[in-house]
């Protein structure tokens, strides 16, 4: 299935839950964040934008890539695709995202007895 498109938030769950278990509390907002994607064959460039603020990760499927958490800090990680779902193991959750019924859906996971599941849910506009 093909990512490339825009897409704009339509629903979350447990957003707050998600942001404090990583320590970003303070960065919760109401903007409905809006995703850009564009992909040419196994290459991405993935951005999420609200007002004031930018987040973009460029990366390959099958290639250990050189990417940016939410506060820029920078790790490298094997971006694999499983199925249709892209699936990134970021330092402190597991990204995973695919396209359902042409909507982006986007799941966070943090690990451990306090793990919490922040899904996503953006309607292509």
């Amino acid at each position: 299935m093909a990512f490339t498109g825009k897409y704009q938030l339509e629903s979350q769950d447990n957003y707050e839950e998600f942001l404090e278990v990583i320590g970003l509390l303070n960065a919760k907002t109401e903007h409905k964040v809006v995703t850009e994607v564009l992909q040419d064959g196994k290459d991405f460039t993935w951005t999420q934008t609200l007002p004031n603020w930018t987040w973009s990760n460029k990366f390959t499927i099958g290639q250990e890539c050189e990417l940016a958490t939410m506060t820029g800090a920078k790790f490298k990680s094997l971006v694999t695709m499983e199925g249709d779902k892209i699936s990134i193991q970021f330092p402190q959750y597991h990204f995973t995202a695919e396209i359902i019924e042409d909507k982006l859906v986007m799941n966070c996971i943090t690990p451990g007895e306090k793990g919490v599941t922040f899904k996503r849910v953006s309607k292509r506009i």
